[in-house]
């Protein structure tokens, strides 16, 4: 009998007090766990919770909509981070939503849930997280410098996010000579190319298809030197594993950025055994990623930068698993 008939999901009862859900893999090894109830009395947010809710990777559809019909139906439940499952709920859900920002509706994902005058809320939340997580260790005139290119593992939201910003007109000629997006399946690679034929993108984006990870790393050997390279995979947290092989090649001088903070993080191992590679995992983009959510679930303004923000760093460093 299928799992459409037999949900898989563990939902929570009724919330007692005023709870924010963190909708993912494993969410109770998140750091999230511990620092979210500092943060809370730090923002002064009063009586809340945290609340995980885990799905496996490609839950069926009537999973993600007993989820969001849980969290718009319960008075308590104010709405939720949703990290791994961004676009397979948004394609679930997104008839159940009151309002989609045109960011959601143009990455076609759900990052954040909310709820205003009795409405329920998706908002995408990436573009603007990564972008500050980028800019936190990326300087300002770096591509325009190097003329580095940008390879991104991985076709999900946060690839979506990413390569959205790196190309965004706007950004003149401080921009990547080229974006390479790879994936192992071709759906998302679809999709990710319909975001930016919307856009009209004016840079070059390439999307290639790379069942295995020798596949990534044949791209890996012929990116000019000092290029980001990008693991927006999962695997190292949500699954493990790399999505490069051992006997991958990194260009000199790149920058290797891994999404995940937390888990084998197979990839951040391989670049640190490298010659000549700066290494970066993804605590700032953890960081930027649950304080722009915890601000437009809560309604309340968290600066990106200043005394607040760096109070909240500080907490968080301090309880990093």
């Amino acid at each position: 009998m299928s799992s459409q008939t037999h949900p898989i999901v563990d939902l929570p009862g009724p919330a007692s007090v005023p709870t924010f859900y963190f909708i993912g893999v494993t969410t109770a090894r998140s750091s999230i766990r511990v620092v979210f109830p500092r943060w809370a009395a730090e923002l002064g947010l009063g009586d809340v919770q945290l609340a995980g809710i885990d799905l496996p990777l490609h839950a069926p559809r009537e999973d993600y909509r007993r989820v969001v019909d849980f969290i718009a139906h319960d008075p308590l439940s104010l709405g939720a981070l949703v990290t791994t499952h961004k676009i397979d709920l948004y394609e679930a859900c997104q008839d159940m939503f009151d309002r989609i920002d045109p960011m959601a509706r143009l990455m076609g994902e759900t990052s954040c849930l909310s709820k205003r005058a009795g409405q329920l809320v998706c908002h995408a939340k990436d573009p603007i997280s990564a972008g500050l997580a980028i800019d936190a260790f990326v300087a300002p005139g770096y591509w325009q410098e190097t003329g580095a290119e940008a390879f991104l593992m991985g076709a999900g939201g946060s690839a979506i996010a990413i390569s959205w910003y790196l190309s965004r007109p706007e950004r003149g000629a401080d921009r990547p000579s080229r974006i390479i997006v790879s994936n192992r399946s071709t759906g998302r690679l679809e999709m990710i190319r319909k975001v930016h034929a919307e856009l009209g993108t004016d840079l070059l984006v390439e999307f290639v298809h790379t069942p295995a990870p020798r596949d990534n790393d044949q791209i890996l050997a012929k990116l000019a030197p000092r290029s980001l390279v990008v693991n927006a995979t999962g695997l190292g947290k949500d699954a493990p594993g790399s999505p490069l092989t051992d006997a991958a090649r990194f260009p000199r001088s790149a920058l290797a950025w891994d999404l995940n903070y937390r888990g084998n993080l197979v990839f951040l191992d391989q670049a640190r055994a490298a010659v000549d590679v700066r290494v970066e995992d993804g605590w700032v983009y953890f960081i930027h990623g649950w304080t722009q959510v915890i601000a437009e679930v809560f309604d309340i303004d968290i600066p990106t930068s200043g005394a607040v923000f760096e109070s909240l760093d500080h907490i968080a460093a301090h309880t990093r698993r």
